[in-house]
């Protein structure tokens, strides 16, 4: 791993989580309040909570064995596993679970683009159960 992307696994171990759920309900406001977040890059997991606006209940999501890679000819994101609290939204994760998505390459941010797929890496295990 080069020095860039370990500097960024760095910063984003040591973000506190309320910073992350202040930001976001600053950008999400009138339309969710974020609740709790957690995001272990280790574990490749991420937990969120969020109240729909004008709702009372929360949702709460979890995505596992995410990451971005590069399969020769283009980069690709992948998740492996998500799931939540609500049936109708357990039915839209299962449409995007177990798929590598195509990232749409903008030679502008070619190598930004490198160095996320770096920081994201997967184990070759995650990558073999591609579908």
């Amino acid at each position: 791993m080069s020095f860039k992307s370990n500097l960024i696994r760095f910063v984003i171990k040591l973000t506190p989580n309320a910073l992350i759920i202040w930001g976001a309900n600053i950008i999400m406001k009138g339309i969710a309040e974020l609740t709790q977040f957690n995001f272990d890059l280790d574990a490749r997991k991420v937990y969120v909570q969020t109240r729909l606006y004008g709702e009372e209940h929360t949702i709460e999501v979890t995505l596992e064995d995410f990451a971005v890679f590069n399969d020769g000819e283009s980069y690709r994101f992948i998740i492996h596993r998500a799931n939540s609290d609500r049936l109708w939204l357990n039915n839209i994760l299962a449409k995007f679970t177990g798929k590598a998505w195509k990232i749409p390459t903008l030679p502008l941010f070619a190598a930004q683009l490198e160095l996320v797929a770096e920081v994201f890496s997967a184990k070759p295990v995650v990558l073999e159960q591609i579908d």
